[in-house]
């Protein structure tokens, strides 16, 4: 283990993280706002309104990441037609494009995460609601869509976990991100431990402070679920 190496390295390691961590954001930040409508109308009753949902989540959860990432940032500047459009001005850049990808693929994830918790919703929850005369989009915003977006906490940390990982990727497309310092160590030393292990060491460090944090939000927003808080609704028995 050559730790002079790893010492040198570390301040590029910093930039890498930067942008891991900033691409993850804007591209998180983006598809939940896209997901939730898009959750609302794969629920519907209306086919017109919940097939092409389902089209769209279908298609970019049936392809990989990878695959797409290439089709927009390597496959659309063959048409002419692109490239003489208003649209080739952001996608050839880089960071667009890998931004379009990764919010369009965890759109079509998150989408299906918070339909299925709406559809997971009690009937209870609904008809004490529409007791209260709450309908159509003031029982979404007060009821439905709080208490789904609570239950899909658990999936929806998962999502967030592999997208961070799978950021490695954008280094194919020339972004400087972990995987590509690591590369640009390796090429410089040619050592494996010193470029990839850290770049490992970085990307756990990165998961368990993500895991944790979303911990915390289940412990703050499901604590009503768990066994003991449970037990604490449930009726005391009177012995007469």
């Amino acid at each position: 283990m050559n730790w002079q190496i790893i010492a040198d390295s570390l301040p590029l390691y910093k930039e890498g993280i930067r942008v891991t961590l900033l691409l993850l954001a804007i591209s998180l930040a983006s598809s939940f706002a896209l997901s939730v409508p898009l959750a609302i109308a794969r629920v519907s009753s209306r086919r017109w309104l919940s097939r092409p949902v389902w089209l769209f989540t279908y298609l970019l959860r049936g392809t990989p990441l990878l695959v797409q990432l290439f089709i927009i940032y390597h496959g659309l500047a063959q048409f002419e037609a692109v490239r003489e459009s208003w649209a080739w001005v952001l996608l050839k850049n880089a960071w667009f494009c890998a931004w379009l990808a990764f919010t369009l693929n965890s759109t079509a994830y998150t989408t299906e995460i918070f339909a299925g918790a709406l559809r997971a919703t009690p009937p209870g929850e609904i008809e004490a609601a529409r007791s209260y005369g709450l309908d159509g989009f003031t029982l979404y915003r007060r009821v439905l869509l709080p208490s789904a977006l609570r239950r899909a906490l658990p999936q929806y940390s998962n999502e967030v976990v592999g997208l961070m990982h799978a950021t490695a990727i954008v280094s194919t497309v020339n972004l400087v991100d972990i995987t590509r310092i690591a590369r640009d160590v390796y090429a410089n030393h040619l050592q494996v431990t010193e470029s990839f292990g850290v770049a490992a060491v970085l990307y756990f460090l990165l998961t368990f402070t993500l895991v944790g944090a979303f911990r915390l939000l289940e412990r703050r927003f499901l604590r009503h679920l768990r066994p003991e808080a449970r037990a604490e609704l449930l009726p005391i028995p009177v012995i007469a």
